[in-house]
């Protein structure tokens, strides 16, 4: 049976690179790392996990746990890391804690604490100390995507930033009718990501002297039907009827332009409309958006792991980084007709 001291053998390094170069862990230069493989290669080596995990203590498993996985920015970044993991020789565990408060908390006091999981990636969740104070305890490595999480590295989105900039793209454009479709706040999980963005339309609303009535409010539930219903309900009133809307996401955004399309109202002639998150079929529909890009977010985390598994002297401090956005401007908005 073919060992780890027969690759060492045919690549000419020795044992320990060889476990190196398999497994993804320390230092190993790259002519090495290709010596070691084509040895494998050719001696139809296969490494032993089991054996490797009994040695480093690693299971080389990451869980990673999410509110929801039939949202596209959710699906996007399990996808994201799951393909990065992947290529790193890591396996996935997910959770989706959809189910409620007690399916929660199963999972941070009795899945995650097994020792099944050597990191945690978790998305869009606020985690109480005691969460977090139970995961660092048993010295599991715990990154953030949503917001920041204390003691752990964390990527996250300035929500009010970016509600606030894709308002104030509305305003310089002319528009001074401007209607918000938010999220509901039950739907914002942990980060207050509804109340962040509307507060930022609220703000730019105010900075530029413009008035918000109330019949242009409207909340759904991210998705596009959601955006179609509300979107009726604010374009239902010729009289106070405005000139350009901010959805709160893609998915509600081409929600309204549909709704609008049906009342018989022209994006952008009659109607400009923006959303937010970078969406795959915002090309198809012309929209305007910020895209937060949720794939970069997922392999960012990933990468930041996978430095925390390395150890402390790699690891550095601890640190909530901003992620990138960037305002995507197509055929939904422009100036209002005259």
């Amino acid at each position: 049976m073919v060992g780890i001291k027969d690759v060492a053998a045919l690549a000419g390094v020795s044992t320990a690179t060889v476990s190196r170069a398999l497994s993804g862990n320390g230092q190993v230069s790259e002519r090495a790392r290709l010596k070691v493989l084509e040895a494998a290669k050719q001696l139809d080596f296969v490494p032993s996990f089991s054996a490797s995990s009994l040695a480093s203590g690693r299971n080389r498993n990451v869980g990673v746990v999410v509110p929801s996985v039939n949202r596209w920015y959710f699906s996007q970044i399990v996808d994201s890391v799951a393909a990065s993991l992947l290529d790193a020789g890591y396996d996935l565990t997910l959770y989706n804690v959809s189910d409620g408060a007690g399916h929660r908390d199963r999972v941070f006091s009795e899945f995650l604490l097994r020792q099944r999981c050597d990191g945690v990636i978790s998305v869009s969740l606020q985690l109480s100390e005691t969460e977090l104070g139970q995961l660092l305890a048993v010295g599991k490595p715990i990154v953030g995507i949503g917001g920041p999480l204390p003691g752990a590295d964390t990527i996250s989105v300035n929500e009010f930033a970016i509600a606030q900039l894709a308002t104030e793209h509305l305003i310089s454009l002319g528009h001074r009718g401007i209607a918000y479709i938010g999220g509901p706040e039950d739907a914002a999980r942990d980060f207050n990501i509804s109340e962040g963005r509307r507060r930022g339309y609220e703000v730019a609303m105010e900075a530029a002297g413009l008035e918000i009535l109330p019949s242009w409010l409207a909340y759904a539930d991210f998705t596009i039907p959601g955006g179609y219903a509300s979107a009726k309900q604010v374009l239902g009133y010729p009289r106070n009827r405005p000139t350009a809307v901010f959805c709160a996401s893609d998915e509600m955004a081409i929600g309204a332009i549909v709704a609008a399309r049906e009342l018989g109202i022209r994006v952008p002639d009659a109607l400009s409309v923006i959303g937010i998150d970078g969406h795959d079929l915002g090309e198809v529909f012309g929209l305007t958006t910020i895209a937060q890009y949720p794939a970069l977010q997922g392999s960012r985390a990933v990468q930041r792991m996978l430095q925390l598994f390395a150890g402390p002297a790699e690891s550095g401090e601890r640190s909530n980084h901003t992620a990138h956005t960037e305002m995507i401007v197509r055929s939904s908005t422009a100036a209002p007709a005259e």
